[in-house]
This record gives structure tokens, C-alpha cells and sequence, in this order.
């Protein structure tokens, strides 16, 4: 997944503090959750928007993130995704 998320980072033209900060919030949130092998992608895609957001001054939108992902989420499973993030590591970015 990280290989996917330097591509994304890369793709997306994106400061190196964003690709810190995703991984550092996939880091804490994979420590106190456990996620089935088919949501690792939605993890990451849903941390690197909370990073993006936090970081950037004009981040990617919701629909760049259904798209890298081919699809394979919707915007509402990246959003639900987001704030599970947000509350497990409440709220401490």
C-alpha cells in the first residue's frame, strides 16, 4: 500500500508533509484497529485525504480519491472511512 501512496503522492503533485502524515496516521490507526486485507486500500486513500487536508493549500477533491482508486469505493465508504480514522485517533492529527 505504501508503493500506492507514493505513486498517488507523486501523481497528485503533493508536499512531502502530506506522504509524512498519511502514513504516520495509517501507522496509528492500523495500532488499535484491525482491518480486513480489503479495506487497507480505504485507509489509506481516507488518510491521505484527512493529510492532504491538513497540509495543502488546495488538496485533492473526494472524486480524485474514487478515481486513483479505480472505483473500488465509493465517496461515501471514503467518508465513512475519514471520520473512523478521525474518531480512533480522536481527532489528534
Amino acid at each position: 500500500m505504501i508503493d500506492w501512496l507514493i505513486q498517488t503522492h507523486y501523481n497528485f503533485k503533493l508536499l512531502p508533509e502530506s506522504l509524512f502524515l498519511t502514513v504516520n496516521i495509517i501507522d496509528r490507526y492500523f495500532s488499535q484497529k484491525q482491518i480486513s486485507k480489503w479495506d487497507v486500500q480505504l485507509v489509506g486513500a481516507a488518510a491521505m485525504l484527512i493529510a492532504t487536508k491538513y497540509e495543502e493549500i488546495y488538496p485533492p477533491l473526494l472524486k480524485d480519491f474514487v478515481y486513483i482508486t479505480d472505483n473500488k469505493y465509493t465517496a461515501e465508504q471514503i467518508l465513512d472511512m475519514e471520520k473512523s480514522v478521525l474518531f480512533a485517533l480522536d481527532f489528534d492529527i
